[in-house]
């Protein structure tokens, strides 16, 4: 696989990290659909001195048309000696968050060297994704597939937070992305194979002086498109899932699953624990006056079940991840974003280098 510069467009400096959905990151021209991607070190978050700025809508790039929407690139250094196979993960975000929140909400970019991972986290210029967002999407992993090469690409894994996940959820199945979807994690984005349930009080807390909202991933953006937040049919087509909530934003996590029933894979579900010392990243800052544990709390260290299904057929990977104490929100932990890292890799890939 290429070996890859170190380039991000969108950058935020250590201490800002922790911010919350009231910070945003530096606007650099009409890269708000920017993806950062990266190959090797945790280096591929570039850091900058500047305070993040807030941004809402960038509205030039509402309605256009999807070939028309910039997709910046890193430049490849190609290097023979380093065009190993390795895992591609396109990472969407949540409603009313945006493409460097969700690399800090699921810092999956601190493991790129380690398990050889590229990773893209493009933005919706809605910062809600919509069927107009589709094309564009599609765009995004075509390029990538033409800069990568297809015979480097092992696997490739949808990843979405929120409604990040219900659009992953919305689209894995499409005729363009089944063919070369190996994988989809849901990162509190509905569970495929059964849902479980919303807790009791979830929804946005109101910000200091706000009325009450409803939505998921961050607070909902003004004139929500209709539909956005539904939840999508089950998709049937073939790819692994794994599934990533905290344990205050569900009612209880279903005793069974129908994508594990899909593969064959035994009732016993194998289960561990992992334990984090360290918090994760950021937390949605406009929420804690007061926040909810449903919503999410400030960033903590804290402990995760994993529950995943044995003996699944075709390699297939099924497996539920529940962060215990945690809210919709709270920034994924590091040996919890690890452990998820270790599924995806384990389960069966190839779709693209099969022509998909």
């Amino acid at each position: 696989m290429a070996a890859y510069d170190t380039l991000t467009v969108q950058s935020q400096s250590p201490d800002v990290r922790r911010g919350g959905l009231g910070d945003r990151p530096d606007r650099r021209g009409p890269a708000a659909a920017t993806l950062g991607l990266d190959m090797h070190a945790a280096t591929g978050v570039a850091l900058s001195r500047r305070r993040m700025q807030r941004s809402g809508r960038d509205e030039r790039w509402i309605g256009r048309r999807a070939e028309d929407r910039p997709h910046v690139l890193p430049r490849l250094s190609l290097r023979s000696e380093t065009r190993r196979q390795g895992h591609v993960v396109l990472s969407l975000h949540g409603g009313g968050s945006y493409g460097n929140w969700q690399r800090h909400y699921f810092p999956i970019f601190d493991y790129t060297d380690k398990y050889r991972l590229v990773v893209a986290t493009p933005f919706s210029p809605r910062r809600v994704w919509t069927a107009e967002d589709d094309s564009y999407l599609e765009n995004v992993v075509t390029t990538l597939i033409e800069q990568i090469g297809r015979d480097n690409i092992k696997a490739f894994w949808l990843a979405g937070h929120s409604q990040g996940g219900l659009t992953s959820s919305r689209i894995v199945c499409n005729d363009f992305f089944k063919t070369k979807v190996d994988g989809f994690l849901s990162l509190s984005g509905g569970r495929v194979g059964g849902q479980a349930g919303r807790a009791a009080g979830f929804g946005v807390p109101p910000a200091a002086g706000a009325a009450p909202q409803t939505g998921r991933g961050g607070a909902a953006p003004a004139g929500l498109p209709a539909g956005a937040l539904t939840i999508p049919p089950p998709p049937t087509c073939d790819f692994s899932f794994v599934f990533e909530t905290g344990e205050h934003e569900i009612s209880a996590l279903p005793k069974t699953s129908e994508r594990a029933q899909k593969y064959g894979c035994s009732a016993d579900v194998k289960r561990r624990e992992v334990v984090d010392v360290k918090a994760g990243y950021v937390y949605d800052g406009t929420r804690q006056n007061p926040g909810s544990k449903q919503w999410g709390l400030l960033p903590r260290p804290g402990k995760a079940d994993v529950l995943a299904y044995r003996g699944c057929r075709d390699g297939r990977v099924v497996a539920d991840v529940v962060r215990l104490d945690k809210g919709h929100t709270e920034g994924l932990e590091p040996k919890v974003t690890e452990e998820l890292v270790k599924l995806m890799l384990s389960a069966r890939g190839r779709k693209i280098q099969h022509g998909g």
